[in-house]
Parts: C-alpha cells; structure tokens; sequence
C-alpha cells in the first residue's frame, strides 16, 4: 500500500503515474517542474490575506527540501492557491526527486511545452438556412446562448473585432468574478462581451528566458485565440469574408454568450506554444472566475494523466460543473496519435463542411484540375505560363528531395523566374512555400499532396496566384511535366462554392485513435467542422502569419481541431443556457449521443451518470468493483473482446415520458444483443439500466478495430453511442 494521498488523488488514475526516471545528474542542472498536490479543502472565497498563506504553505513545504524558506520562495514562480493545490518552480533534477516521494505529493512533473491545434460551419450544422434561424434551431431555443460565459485558453483576444462587440448586451452577470488584466496595456479593453482577459507567461519565461513587458498583455498578437474564442461565441458581424471569399455573416456557436480570454500561448520555443505551468495557473483562476465552459485548442503527445496539466485542470473544472472542450490534434492520419483523452474531457476532431473555394489548374494537355485556394490575386492574362517542377529548380547545393517541398533556400532564381513552381506538400508550411516560390521570382504556384495527405486538400491565404490540389491530380501533373519538352500551365482565380459533396469527410490532419493512454475509452468523442473555418483574426500579423506577409484582415480562414473544439464550445454554451443544472456528463452525453453526421439535436434521454469516480476508482483498486468497459460512458469500447462479454450502461430520461427501442448495427465479425430491447419511462429524471451481449463470431474480420452502433428511439428522438470493438 502507499502512502495516504489527498482527496483528489483518491479520484485520479494512480496506475498513470509512471515513476519519474530522474537521475543524478552529471551537473546540477535547474529545469521547471510542476508539484501537484491535489485539491484545496478551503472554501472557494478566501481573503488576499488567507491565499497568502497558502502561498507560505507552499514555501514552507519546499522549504523543507531546499534548506530555507527563501529559497523556496525564490524557486516557485506560481503557486496555485484557488482550486488546484501546487505549485510551479524551477529545481534541480535530484530535488524532484526526493519531493516525488513525499506522501503528500499526486506528481511532479516537468514545465513542458504544448502546441496550438492549428460562418457557414453553423448553416452546415442545422442551426440556420441560408442566413435564417428556423423556429426549431436550438440557436432560439437557447436564446443564443445568452449569458453562458466561454472561456477560452489560448493566444488572448484582439479586442477591437467587431466579433467581440457588445452592443445591445445587458450588464455582465453578477456571477463574474474575472479581470481585464491591462496594466501595462492600456489598448487594450474588455466591454459587456469581452467581459475578461488574463496572461500567463511564467511557465513560458522559465524556457524562453526573460521577457520584456510586451509580453505582458492579454492581446492577440497570433490571431489563433481570436479565431477560437469568436467561433465559440463570437457576435454577429455581416459582411465578414476572406479578401471576398466567403461573404456572409460571421457568427459563434454561443452568438450571445459572454467570453473570457487567458493567453498561455505565446511565440515558439523549440516548437512549444503553451507551457504547463501556465496552462494549470490559468485553469485555477479561470474555476474561480466563473466561467461556465472552458474552450481549450492545444496539446501535445498523449501523456498520463497525472502529468498533463489540461487533464489536471480540466479535472477540477468539471468538478466545479464547468464543461471542458479540447481538440484531438492535427497528428492524423497515424493511428494512436489522439490526445486530450481524459474521460471528463470533449475531445473534438475535425472534418469538412460543403463550402469549398475551388480554383482551378488547367495543364497545356487541356487536362483540368479542381484545387483550392484562398489567394486573392491571380495571374496576369488568360495565358499560359511555363510550369516547372521544384525538383528540377532546385539550387546548387540543395537535395532534390528539399527542393521538391519549395524549403527555403533550395530553389534556384533563375530557374524559377517567371514560372508557376510545383512544389510538393510537407514538412514546411503551406504558406510558407508560397512564400519560397515568390521569393524566388514564381508567378504563382501548384502545390500538390504527398501520398500521406491524400485527397485532403485546403484554402489559404497564399501571397501569389496558386491552387492546392490533391494526391492524385499531383502526380498526373509532375508526369504532365516530366514528360514534356515546354511544360505549360494556367491557375483561375478561387472562387466560393457551397453545397458540395461528399461533407462531412474528417480531415487527413485530424488525430486518430485508438486511445492510447485508456484504450477503453473511444477518443475522439465526436467531429466538427475544422477545415477552412472563416472567424476573426488579429491584426497585429498577416493572414499566413509569416514575417513576410504585410497584408491584414479582419477575418481569416483556418484549418485543425483548434478549429473544430471551438465549434462544439459553442454548443455547449446553448445547451448550458437551455439546461443550467445539467452537470458536464449531461451535456457530452447529449452531444455524443444526439448528433447525426451534421446535425445537432436535443434529445430527452442520455447516458447520465457523472463517471469519473468509477473511472478513476477502477484504478486506485488491484481489484476494483468497476471496470473501465462498464464506465458509464456515452460510447462503448472494447479493445481485447476475448470471446464474450457483458457490458453494463445506465439511461436517464430527461424529456417526456416514452418508450424506446434498441437497434443494433453489428460491427464486423461481432455479435451484438441488448437486453432488455425496450425502456419504458413514466416520469422525468427516470433512470433504466441495460446489458449488451457482444461476442466473437469471426475473429478474423475483427482482428482491427470494428465498429457498429447502438440506436435507442421512442420514433421522434434518436439516441446513438457508438460500438467500438477489437478481438483478442
């Protein structure tokens, strides 16, 4: 048995908590680390006086390690004195150590870096029809999601959007406990919509070194905390477009919510955005705030519990009944690459909507190719250019292997001028190539697909006339070039379509599972739009985001699940307005178990029980009562199906009284009954348990993952979870 452990640590996944491979180290090298100890058992509201003393706890317990109590408060750089009780400091490999082992400790673990997961989606959703909320949309239900307040960690917000207006909104809700934090930004405001703002850059200084005051501001200087935070619940704002693209009224899940901004997402280092330390500062305040969902668009590599701050903080959060949205990743199409796994946690991938902005590549052969294209200016004439491939502009000193994918430095000028350069996607930006080609005196570019992305394919910005088209087309294209003497060809300028098909189709970036950290727990939990997503922008860096790229707009088009996370933000926001007392589980249920390929819909029955008890408890036991397969979870999940099993589920009415009929759709080479097949309700808030027998037929067909579906319908309402089941 190990030593006792707070409160909290009696719900978190002990057998997550691998021990840390710290060894002396050579020299004493100092890194950041986070302490985790649990929750606080004060009461929520403490006087400055009361938190300070939290804070000297927290020296005194470092104290005890490091020799002194100044040295202790010299080391910690946050201590987390709300909800979350730890704190963040920079230590010596060995001292991490020895404070791993003390009985109050849940974990430590390294001030690591995090990446960003980087309005027509709403019409595609079912929420309106060509600009017009129907009388059934959940948007009228829900009265917009007024007064939810959204939450959002990321890049901080660019205030002057007119996605962040509050004109006509009422006062803020007396609930709000939040800031504007502008001390040293007088620019920037927050008013009746933006009712919050807060930065944390600590965790990220400890990487970055010392930063100056520019760094201390809320202000979206990326534009990916904007776009985010106004897709959740971003106002009303006609006319919003893409240089044209895409005309029409921009609008957040949530139109009507307030929204709050924490920045813990800065420039790069090594890669990282978003820091741990920051990343769990913000989740405390933002629970002490009042926020009523978190909106969280980044993530790094699938870790245990214990030593993922999202997880962490998305744990307390939803203990306090707020809901926690994360993205999946843009890792895909690998399989096990899916993170933000928690089971408290919405894990949102991304896929198509039916708006495309085509623009065409038409070869001297008079072969023609449908690509995609965001690039405001086009080519000179209706005239053929000479086409080139990168590979055969490559510079002197370059592989023909980098200068295929258009990277900077590898392409010859005077191979190049006056051409349209073919270069091929990967590894760099896509943007960025564009930006190659131009340098290097193209008049426009075809970026073609490797073989990993497929048929994926993707409008942006682009600083010269291009087209990106997929795979297939790719390779008839380098063929076009390679086998003929004067290669020639033409780029037509995008244009907005809507109404294509097929839609909706995931997204080749989109993390896949299985899930890696609890196989038996399906993430991600559902899709949503997160290709080419028009929202507000900062204006503070250009569309690409590169330092090349002067232009500016107020909007901007971008794909990932940081896109597709906000989406359903939103909706959470509505169903939160709509339903104030459903708790967190209530509401992924509904979600997970009501949607059909685009739509949204409010169904009268979920899945309801708050599960992370039994989750966590599942592991604190060597033999518990609760298996992870009977988690009362709104998919069903079995990864190593040995012949037959038994899995338990519990249904809660929250609508009329009615009677539902199971359907099974059988995943391949399983067998799948349900017991009993109907449910009678008689009452609101009712509750019904039911069995489902599944059971190997054919070990064969199901040697990978199989899928079916379970659909429960009393006629009007449908009541979906998936089945998701491997053969041992």
């Amino acid at each position: 048995m190990r030593p006792p452990r707070p409160t909290i640590a009696l719900y978190l996944l002990s057998f997550l908590l691998s021990p840390l491979a710290l060894h002396r180290p050579t020299f004493a090298i100092k890194k950041s680390y986070v302490v985790y100890l649990g929750s606080h058992s004060h009461p929520p509201n403490l006087s400055e006086l009361e938190l300070n003393q939290v804070r000297e706890n927290h020296y005194e317990f470092l104290g005890s390690f490091l020799g002194s109590h100044e040295v202790a408060k010299e080391s910690i750089f946050y201590s987390y004195t709300k909800h979350i009780n730890g704190f963040a400091a920079t230590l010596e490999e060995e001292e991490a150590a020895q404070i791993a082992k003390h009985p109050k400790v849940v974990s430590i673990f390294l001030n690591q870096g995090r990446k960003l997961h980087t309005t027509r989606s709403w019409d595609f959703l079912g929420l309106e029809h060509d600009g017009v909320t129907p009388p059934n949309s959940i948007w009228n239900k829900a009265r917009y999601g007024e007064d939810t307040i959204i939450g959002n960690l990321d890049t901080g917000a660019w205030p002057e959007s007119n996605s962040f207006s509050d004109e006509e909104y009422g006062p803020i809700p007396s609930k709000w406990k939040g800031i504007c934090q502008n001390e040293t930004d007088s620019e920037f405001y927050c008013n009746r919509k933006l009712i919050g703002a807060r930065y944390y850059n600590k965790g990220y200084a400890a990487a970055a070194g010392t930063l100056n005051s520019s760094f201390d501001s809320p202000r979206d200087n990326e534009g990916h905390g904007s776009h985010t935070l106004s897709t959740a619940g971003g106002n009303f704002v006609t006319g919003a477009s893409v240089f044209g693209f895409g005309n029409g009224t921009a609008k957040g899940g949530s139109p009507k919510a307030r929204v709050a901004a924490y920045k813990v997402c800065w420039p790069p280092v090594n890669g990282n955005q978003c820091f741990e330390a920051d990343i769990l500062a913000a989740f405390d305040i933002a629970i002490h705030d009042g926020v009523d969902v978190l909106s969280v668009s980044l993530g790094g590599y699938p870790s245990a519990f214990f030593n993922d701050s999202v997880a962490i903080g998305a744990f307390h959060a939803v203990k306090h009944g707020i809901v926690v949205v994360c993205s999946a990743g843009n890792s895909g199409p690998a399989e096990g690459t899916v993170s933000n796994v928690a089971p408290w946690q919405i894990t949102v991938g991304a896929s198509t909507i039916d708006r495309e902005f085509p623009s065409y590549v038409t070869l001297g052969n008079w072969k023609h190719f449908r690509g995609q294209s965001l690039s405001p200016v086009a080519l000179p004439g209706k005239r053929f250019y000479r086409l080139i491939s990168a590979a055969d502009a490559k510079a002197a000193n370059a592989s023909v292997q980098e200068a295929l994918l258009c990277k900077a430095g590898t392409l010859d000028l005077k191979k190049v001028k006056g051409k349209i350069l073919a270069c091929l996607r990967g590894d760099s930006a896509r943007v960025d190539k564009g930006e190659q080609a131009l340098l290097a005196g193209a008049v426009g570019m075809i970026l073609a697909n490797d073989e990993l992305s497929g048929n994926e394919i993707i409008s942006d910005p682009h600083v010269l006339p291009a087209s990106h088209i997929n795979f297939t087309d790719g390779a008839l294209v380098f063929a076009y070039i390679n086998s003929t003497k004067s290669p020639r060809a033409y780029i037509k300028r995008p244009t907005t379509q809507l109404g294509t098909k097929p839609a909706p189709v995931m997204a080749a970036f989109s993390s896949k599972g299985p899930n890696t950290i609890t196989p038996d727990i399906l993430k991600p939990d559902i899709t949503a739009p997160g290709v080419s997503i028009i929202a507000a922008y900062t204006e503070a860096q250009g569309p690409t985001n590169q330092m090349f790229d002067k232009r500016r707009v107020l909007f901007n088009s971008v794909s990932g699940t940081s896109m597709s996370c906000p989406h359903i933000s939103g909706i959470c926001g509505l169903l939160k307005t709509l339903y104030p007392h459903w708790s967190p589980a209530a509401i992924k249920s509904a979600i997970m178990t009501t949607g059909k390929n685009t739509l949204i819909h409010s169904s009268h029955l979920f899945l309801g029980k708050e599960h992370r008890p039994s989750f966590l408890i599942a592991y604190e036991c060597p033999k518990p009562a609760v298996s992870l397969t009977n988690l009362n979870y709104p998919s069903i999940t079995v990864p190593k199906l040995n012949g037959s099993l038994v899995v338990t589920r519990t249904v809660k009415n929250v609508g009329t009284p009615g009677t539902y009929k199971a359907r099974i759709q059988n995943p391949d080479g399983i067998s799948v009954s349900v017991e009993p097949n109907k449910l009678e309700f008689k009452k609101i808030g009712e509750e019904k348990s039911f069995k489902l027998l599944l059971q190997v037929i054919d070990a064969k067909a199901a040697k990978n993952y199989v899928f079916g579906k379970l659909i429960w319908s009393d006629g009007k309402h449908y009541v979906r979870s998936p089945i998701v089941v491997k053969a041992a």
